[in-house]
């Protein structure tokens, strides 16, 4: 009786597929392509090693190995030296641009690190835009000119609620603006002005005293309200006995300044504003002990923006600069 047997099974040698999916997936050595790159600047196995100061027979392993993964050659080997294939040098082209890309990648990084590069986002108030935050920003932007700036104007509260949200990075705000959850410093201050038809008789004064005011009708617009000097006029009339007559509109300071001029009455603003012409208007000083306005910087305490701690350390600088001592 015949025995049957099955045909004898093909077995798939390990060799015939595993080698291209494991070739496939498996993670090309950074470390072997740039000393394969210096063996082809250098168009010697021998003098990369020696550029590398390790041996010879540890670059050309790599080298090997490297042709291998790719499954092409890379060199053909001569008695001089090597000279490139002509898919070593489609190969060694691309991954010379790709080495600078990262190169690039890196630079900029370290530059952002440093905050050297990068973008601050500021939030001001007209009124602070003058004296010494207008220094602060020229010596930052001198110091730091690949760091993009972006301005953002706008009522304290809105400043405040675009730094929780991570729209701004720093405001600079009336000292005792509200801001709960943030980091506060004061910066600067500044005297208070008052700003006066060149017609009033007050304009024969140096300085105006506060009880001279008591009985005068003032006109502000958002920026005074933002800056609360509306506060600080009537906390120093009420001292004299007196009660601030104020009227507020939705308006800029130029434009207050025009009917300030018109004789709607009279303007407030910080010392910083007062080198601003306006035909018409005269401006005097109120003693600086009497009133005064503090303005700060809020800026979130997560924040790690290295472009905004270079400016912040820069206005530190600057203001312990002012607070000392002249010899």
């Amino acid at each position: 009786m015949a025995r049957h047997s099955n045909p004898p099974r093909r077995i798939r040698q390990p060799s015939e597929t595993s080698g291209r999916s494991t070739r496939k997936n498996k993670a090309i050595d950074f470390v072997s392509i740039s000393q394969a790159l210096l063996v082809a600047d250098h168009a010697s196995v021998s003098h990369a090693a020696r550029a590398l100061g390790v041996r010879q027979s540890a670059v050309s392993r790599r080298v090997q190995a490297l042709e291998n993964e790719l499954g092409v050659s890379l060199f053909e080997r001569q008695l001089s030296g090597v000279r490139l294939t002509v898919a070593g040098k489609h190969f060694f082209d691309r991954t010379r641009a790709a080495f600078a890309e990262i190169d690039h990648a890196v630079a900029n990084a370290l530059a952002a690190g440093r905050g050297a590069e990068g973008m601050i986002r500021i939030g001001v108030l007209p009124s602070t835009i003058n004296g010494c935050l207008s220094a602060l920003l020229y010596n930052y932007r001198a110091a730091h000119p690949a760091v993009a700036m972006e301005f953002y104007e706008g009522p304290a509260p809105d400043q405040i609620a675009r730094i929780m949200e991570r729209l701004l990075d720093v405001a600079f705000l009336v000292d005792g603006t509200p801001a709960p959850g943030c980091d506060i410093e004061r910066y600067w201050t500044a005297g208070v002005c008052v700003a006066l038809s060149d017609q009033h008789p007050l304009t024969g004064c140096d300085i105006v005293d506060w009880d001279l005011l008591k009985d005068e009708h003032f006109i502000l617009g958002r920026e005074a309200i933002d800056a609360g000097l509306d506060r600080i006029a009537a906390d120093h009339i009420a001292g004299f006995g007196g009660r601030m007559s104020l009227e507020t509109h939705d308006i800029s300071q130029d434009a207050v300044m025009k009917l300030v001029v018109l004789g709607f009455g009279l303007g407030l603003v910080n010392d910083s504003n007062v080198s601003i012409c306006y035909p018409g208007v005269a401006f005097r000083r109120l003693p600086r002990d009497d009133g005064h306005l503090s303005f700060c910087a809020v800026w979130l305490p997560g924040n790690d923006n290295p472009a905004m701690r270079r400016f912040l350390s820069l206005a530190r600088s600057m203001l312990q600069e002012r607070s000392s001592p002249k010899l």
